[in-house]
């Protein structure tokens, strides 16, 4: 039997885990965001926080709550923390992190826990500080608060395209419309509108101090070849650069070659590999 050295963090120990999530600016911004947020305490995040390691070397973390998220978790981390949790039924909608932590956590989860809906093993974790080398398109814009109707049919063409569900399933139209207004208000939400239709949007789903990430990245299909994302991403780094944190961030399929080709001619570089379980 493993002898279980993970367990539940709390806000006493937020100096630490600050210190550590500093180590992985990309991979743990996820979880960086939320405790900046709320603290560490599980009744103020809906979520619970394992820790990996002794109180004065705290190692690797681990997001508990609508998502199981590892950060900086080593082998034995990764055992500890499924140890932990591979009795409980599972509650989280995705396994997502650095790719070796999770399809760890999935090879001693999945038995349990599984069946998965998909597994998606390389996903390149990209990053960019650096203005675009190519042009940005003037009419990305922000989203402005009376619009939300308008975006919100291209944001669930997107997640449903992306994820292979639609958000608004079993009562989610509410909360994911919820979501999409506090993008906007927030000024995360960009977008590219013609003739009253979105026909390209991206939000930066997570801030950090140290990064903005982007995600939601959709063109209509229709719209698509044309160099539309390229223009479209380039004027969200520019704006994010200028107004939101230091980098810009994303991961993306392995198997989505145009996607990639256009962040990489948005400069954008790899800088780790997540993996994404769905259920």
């Amino acid at each position: 039997m493993l002898t279980v050295a993970a367990r539940l963090l709390g806000d006493a120990e937020r100096g630490s885990v600050e210190r550590l999530l500093d180590q992985d600016p990309f991979g743990g911004a996820q979880v960086a965001e939320r405790i900046s947020m709320a603290g560490l305490a599980w009744w103020r995040q809906d979520a619970r926080i394992f820790g990996y390691g002794s109180r004065r070397h705290l190692e690797s973390l681990c997001w508990l709550g609508a998502n199981l998220i590892p950060v900086h978790a080593s082998p034995a981390a990764v055992a500890a923390f499924a140890e932990m949790v591979v009795n409980e039924p599972r509650g989280c909608s995705s396994i997502v992190g650095s790719a070796d932590a999770v399809l760890g956590l999935w090879e001693r989860l999945g038995p349990s826990w599984g069946p998965s809906r998909d597994v998606r093993p390389d996903q390149p974790l990209m990053a960019t500080s650096t203005l675009a080398p190519v042009p940005a398109d003037p009419a990305v814009r922000l989203v402005r608060p009376d619009e939300v109707d308008v975006l919100f049919p291209a944001a669930v063409a997107m997640y449903t395209e992306e994820v292979g569900v639609s958000p608004t399933v079993d009562g989610g139209e509410r909360s994911y419309r919820d979501r999409v207004a506090e993008l906007v208000r927030a000024r995360r939400a960009y977008a590219r509108i013609v003739n009253g239709q979105v026909i390209f949007k991206a939000e930066l789903a997570v801030v950090t101090r140290h990064t903005a990430q982007i995600q939601g990245v959709w063109t209509a299909p229709e719209w698509r070849g044309r160099g539309v994302a390229r223009g479209g991403i380039a004027a969200i780094v520019r704006d994010a650069l200028r107004r939101v944190a230091p980098s810009v961030s994303l991961y993306v399929n392995d198997y989505n070659a145009p996607a990639r080709r256009v962040y990489e001619r948005c400069g954008f570089q790899q800088v780790g590999t997540f993996a994404t379980v769905l259920f």
